[in-house]
Parts: structure tokens; sequence; C-alpha cells
């Protein structure tokens, strides 16, 4: 599947930002089963610096600075993106879940690209709440694949999923507290309580096909930006990736910009202002199927 996508980020500010330095997480990435066509990312005012670099997870950031006097800034990505990204193996094929644990618990792990992702990070520190949440999918004899699909639908039915309920602010202890979020929350919940367990969980940032009533007009900026989980189901397998939000795995519907430890690894724009006073943003996402 063929998909155009745009991703335009408005920040207003009360007052003149003097000197503003950005880094955006927003490229989709190229790997296998999804193939970047074209991508481009613009920037209003127009930057007075700007690199592109791959960062320790592999994902493309593009770094920009912005010397003029502004109150308003736009940062757009608009790509063309081919996605088809394998079928997982059966969950009964993958590894026992505590073979997979002990193998990456001992000094210098084999597995050395999954072990970091199965520790705490700055907004997923997992504990006992987590773990007792993520028991009941993981008795013994569960392969890694079984437990962790058995994990996503019990969140996509154990949690509401209310926009405006949470932001990133909002403690992870909350989350499960109130047992309401949003695709973010869904997926640190998943990640803490895989990880609670010795399990490697990764945080996925991109996009998921909506679809529309027949003769719905599509709006600009109805479609949003998605989080999902990637799970390691060991060496031969490797990472797949699953939706708790919408209790899926991710196939052709989903299209993938960045992963790393949790939000903080991927926030899809940042940076450090001089001035501005307060500001007020918005998001515009679009996900057109172009086959």
């Amino acid at each position: 599947m063929r998909y155009r996508v745009s991703h335009r980020t408005t920040y207003r500010y009360s007052s003149s930002v003097d000197l503003a330095q950005h880094l955006a997480h927003l490229r989709p990435r190229a790997l296998p089963g999804q193939t970047v066509a074209r991508c481009d990312v613009m920037v209003e005012p127009t930057a007075d610096a700007r690199t592109t670099h791959v960062d320790h997870f592999g994902n493309t950031v593009d770094s920009f600075r912005i010397d003029t006097a502004h109150d308003e800034l736009m940062v757009e990505m608009r790509a063309e993106v081919d996605v088809a990204l394998p079928a997982p193996p059966p969950e009964e094929a993958t590894p026992p879940w505590t073979d997979l644990r002990d193998a990456l618990a001992v000094p210098f792990p084999a597995e050395i690209e999954a072990v970091e992702f199965a520790h705490a990070s700055p907004l997923v520190t997992p504990d006992g709440e987590a773990l007792a949440y993520a028991r009941p999918s993981f008795p013994e004899g569960a392969t890694i694949l079984q437990g962790a699909r058995d994990l996503t639908r019990r969140i996509h039915a154990d949690f509401t999923y209310t926009p405006g309920a949470t932001d990133i602010s909002t403690p992870l202890a909350e989350v499960f507290a109130r047992r309401v979020g949003v695709c973010q929350d869904f997926a640190h919940v998943q990640i803490a309580a895989l990880r609670s367990l010795g399990l490697p969980a990764a945080y996925v940032s991109g996009y998921i096909r909506t679809y529309r009533d027949p003769g719905e007009a599509a709006l600009r900026g109805a479609d949003a930006s998605h989080a999902w989980v990637a799970v390691w189901c060991g060496a031969e397998a490797g990472w797949v990736h699953l939706d708790p939000t919408n209790d899926l795995v991710a196939h052709e519907e989903h299209v993938i910009v960045a992963w790393g430890r949790d939000f903080a690894d991927v926030s899809p724009v940042r940076g450090i202002i001089l001035g501005g006073g307060h500001h007020t943003y918005g998001v515009e996402v679009e996900l057109v199927p172009l086959d």
C-alpha cells in the first residue's frame, strides 16, 4: 500500500522568539517492509542553519536553527511511503518468554540489539503495578508472542481511549489508576508491563490508516499521529509491532516514523527558544492511500 502523508505542526507565540533551535523526528523510516519514495521537511520561517543526522536508534532527525525574530513557526513533513510490513510468525513458533528473559539477563547478552529496551527509561519505569498487570498474560510455558498478544488484547479491553484525558506530563501510575488515555499512554502501559518481566519493548511513533463513512469528505488534519509497541521476539523473529490502542498487529495500515525507549526519544518536534512568552500549537495530519 502506498500512502501520501503530511504532518504539519504550527506554533504561535505571544511575543517574539529571538532565537530557536529545534529537533524533529518526522521522516518515515526506510526498513524491510517500508520504502520511502520521497520525503521533504519544510520550515517557516526559513532556517538559518539545518542538518540531518541519524540518531542512536537509527531514526533520521532534522536539526534546525532560526536566528530571525518570529512569532509563528511551522514545520511540515510531506512524504510518499510504500508499506507492506512482514507478517509475524505464528505465536507458538516464537521462544518461551522465560527463555528470552533469561538470555537477556546475563552480563553480556548475545542479543545486544534488544537489551537496552528491557530497562527503565525517562517516561517508563516498571514497578509492582506494571508487573501485577503483566503476569496474567505470561503463564509458565507461554511463548513471547502468545503473551504479548494477550497483553495487547487486555490493554485494548481494559483501558478507555479518551482524547484530552492525559498529556505527556501525566504519570504512568495515573494512567494505570484511571484506565484512560490516548495511544501514547496505551503504548507506555504495554512497554512498562513487558519490561517489568525483563522483556524488551520499544515505543514506535507513526501513523495509522483511518476509515471514513462512504461519502464523508476528507478534512485536512482529520487524521492523527499514532503510537504503538515493538516487542522483541528473539533473533529469528526479530521485532513484532503490536498496537494496543486497536488490538492489531501492524501490517500494511501502519506507517513507521521513529522508535526509541519511550515518547521522549521520538517527540515529533521539540526545541529551545529565547523569548516567545506563552505559546499555543496545532497539529494537522493527513494520511491518504494512493493504491
